[in-house]
């Protein structure tokens, strides 16, 4: 019953996260181009509306971080995940600029996309395929390597 009880609230959050994104206007690769064409440098269009849902954003991840630390552990999960790791390495550096450059050349990024391919965007489908290629490129990429920071085996 308990795994029912996550998956249930798992697909209410994400359609409330995507009702958001429609309603913010994150669905939008003009919309979302126009809040990063800084000045209106490349079209005059600067649309500073997003900087206050970043800040939404912000303000409930905060509110949300503080009441998850009383809490103590989840309500689905035996305990919070540790983070990965706290050292800032080459992939750290990496992977937010390639997203932050694909995100402004087709002025989506993963959530936004997924919430495309609901209303059959075209360019939504597209950018969904090329970061699944991409997410798998990156994997075979990182699995011929040894990993970051321990001896590579023989």
């Amino acid at each position: 019953m308990r795994g029912a009880l996550s998956i249930a609230a798992q697909f209410v959050a994400g359609l409330v996260f995507g009702l958001g994104l429609i309603l913010a206007g994150m669905a939008d690769p003009a919309k979302v181009l126009n809040f990063l064409d800084l000045g209106g440098i490349a079209t005059g269009l600067w649309d500073p509306s997003l900087a206050f849902v970043l800040g939404g954003g912000v303000a409930v991840a905060f509110i949300g971080f503080r009441l998850a630390r009383r809490t103590g552990r989840p309500v689905f999960a035996g305990a919070f995940p540790a983070p990965p790791s706290a050292q800032v390495d080459r992939q750290l550096i990496i992977g937010p600029a390639l997203f932050g450059i694909g995100w402004g050349l087709a002025g989506l990024c993963p959530g936004p996309a997924f919430v495309t391919l609901g209303i059959g965007s075209g360019k939504g489908i597209a950018f969904v395929a090329a970061m699944v290629l991409g997410m798998a490129a990156a994997r075979l990429v990182l699995d011929r390597q040894p990993a970051i920071g321990l001896p590579a085996s023989r």
